[in-house]
């Protein structure tokens, strides 16, 4: 009697442990398949417009975009900027981007631009070209995008954006970088995407799919 009652509580166990793992794997199976678009958004500085193709983290970044894999925006203001001298490959390139429009700002922003312009330009603005400076990081908070850029931050010129990331980071939340700094966030990205993609498969049993290792 004892050795029955034990097997029905083992048939119990095992049958309560079968069901357990089914409902894991439905639960799994009905996850969502892993996008291969990263979420990440980036807005370029003029001076990353790369019209010649010549800037080589640039050019991955872009064939990224192509890919749909990130967004790369570029600003009004940086737009504006880009057309000034009147280069027609800069001036085409720069409106292959959908821009950031420079609209109505409310309070808010406005008190926000005023905090970005205290910070790079302590002595306060001076020339058009520190004006869009300002206006350019505004539109990469305003619009939750990554700064990409190569102002500053170098020896020859200690300050510029790039030169005061921290504070632009630290007191306002808009993250700054270069472009190759850029190139490895993202590619760290896929990394992670394609080992969540792997595991993931490796539960539910579904096929991977075959952009994964590729991008």
């Amino acid at each position: 009697m004892r050795r029955a009652t034990s097997n029905k509580r083992l048939q119990r166990t095992a049958g309560f442990a079968v069901c357990t793992l089914k409902r894991h794997i439905v639960s799994c199976r009905s996850v969502k398949v892993i996008p291969r678009e990263l979420g990440l958004s980036f807005q370029i500085d003029t001076n990353r417009i790369n019209a010649r193709s010549g800037l080589a983290a640039m050019n991955r970044l872009e064939g990224w975009r192509r890919e749909g894999l990130i967004e790369i925006l570029l600003s009004e203001p940086a737009q504006h900027e880009a057309t000034v001298d009147g280069n027609v490959a800069r001036v085409r390139k720069a409106y292959s981007y959908i821009a950031s429009l420079d609209t109505f700002r409310s309070p808010e922003e406005t008190t926000q631009e005023n905090k970005v312009e205290e910070i790079l330009f302590p002595g306060g603005v001076r020339t058009a070209s520190e004006r869009s400076d300002v206006r350019i990081v505004a539109h990469a908070l305003k619009y939750c995008c990554i700064l990409i850029t190569a102002d500053g931050g170098s020896r020859r010129q200690p300050g510029g954006i790039l030169g005061h990331r921290s504070e632009l980071a630290n007191q306002l939340g808009v993250k700054v970088m270069t472009d190759e700094e850029a190139v490895l966030l993202v590619a760290q990205k896929i990394r992670d995407r394609d080992e969540a993609a792997r595991r993931l498969a490796s539960v539910t049993g579904e096929i991977l799919p075959d952009w994964i290792g590729c991008d």
